[in-house]
């Protein structure tokens, strides 16, 4: 729990534990809020690495089986897998089977979701090096894959249960895009594998969104050098912003979220302040495309607890 904010993860868990009084959702609920996150995850995936399909796009090519003008078939090849890949997640989430780290199962993620555009190396390690262009990591060699990886799954086994699944799920994502195993598509695995670890211990999918990927490239960078804090607390924020989704549809009252620019009117709080407190975690507040939404209730909660810890000092 070191890394954590902890009024961030106080709110997770009173969310979490929220939620399961919810459960079992009605089935017609789960399909709805798992097809929109399992869109917004292939669409902010892909287009992180690069992908042109808009979401608008990504919708027409999952749903409609159609082919966008003017976009390159390995877009569509890979919305087609990355999307598949998801719901095979949620199968083998719904069969409630112990699922085992193992470099297999990593492999079969990377072969999900590389299978249309890889097609040889699907599935399989790198067998020769490589450089990140725009990146001062360089990956290890190709001839220390296999000890890198065989050294992972013993760390996921073995925190399994002795630390947060958040904080886990983060660690080997992070270990996994720095091992950076396959030719292509690490990244996408490495977030398809933290939402496997999420979703077995209750949690909904979490999405990196691509209007934070300069952030997510930057914290990763920190985990690189050992300062793994701020890229567990991104984690922490994706997991909680796929929560507020969950609860705002299934609860009888919607919540109403508005721009931080209008709380810091009615507030008197500078704008840049409560962005500040959203991003490092201290008010309740998610984005909304490239906006951070709060509501009154989480302000006035903020304050409350500030004027708390000012009389107890």
């Amino acid at each position: 729990m070191k890394y954590f904010n902890p009024a961030q993860l106080k709110r997770i868990e009173a969310k979490k534990k929220q939620l399961n009084q919810y459960r079992p959702l009605p089935p017609a609920l789960v399909k709805k809020l798992r097809e929109e996150l399992n869109l917004l995850m292939t669409y902010n995936s892909n287009a992180i690495e690069g992908n042109s399909l808009t979401l608008k796009e990504t919708f027409l090519v999952i749903k409609e089986g159609l082919t966008v003008k003017g976009k390159p078939l390995k877009d569509h090849l890979e919305t087609k897998n990355h999307y598949e890949a998801i719901d095979y997640l949620y199968s083998i989430i719904d069969k409630k089977n112990v699922i085992k780290p193992s470099e297999k199962l990593i492999k079969e993620i990377h072969y999900l979701i590389t299978s249309d555009t890889l097609k040889r190396e699907a599935g399989k390690y790198r067998v020769t090096n490589v450089i990140i262009s725009g990146s001062k990591h360089k990956p290890p060699l190709s001839t220390e894959i296999s000890e890198l990886m065989n050294k992972l799954i013993l760390f996921w086994r073995k925190n399994e249960k002795k630390i947060h699944p958040i904080e886990l799920a983060a660690l080997v994502h992070h270990q996994l895009v720095f091992i950076h195993p396959f030719t292509d598509g690490n990244g996408r695995v490495a977030r398809t594998i933290m939402n496997l670890i999420l979703m077995q211990k209750g949690y909904p999918l979490a999405v990196i969104l691509k209007n934070d990927r300069k952030k997510y490239y930057q914290y990763l960078s920190l985990a690189d050098k050992g300062n793994v804090a701020p890229f567990i607390n991104f984690v922490a924020s994706a997991v909680e912003r796929s929560l507020d989704m969950y609860l705002n549809i299934i609860s009888s009252s919607k919540i109403e979220w508005q721009p931080l620019s209008v709380l810091a009117k009615k507030f008197h709080f500078t704008q840049k302040h409560l962005n500040f407190l959203s991003r490092t975690g201290k008010l309740d507040a998610h984005k909304e495309g490239r906006i951070w939404v709060s509501t009154e209730e989480n302000i006035k909660s903020y304050l409350a607890n500030r004027l708390r810890k000012n009389k107890n000092t």
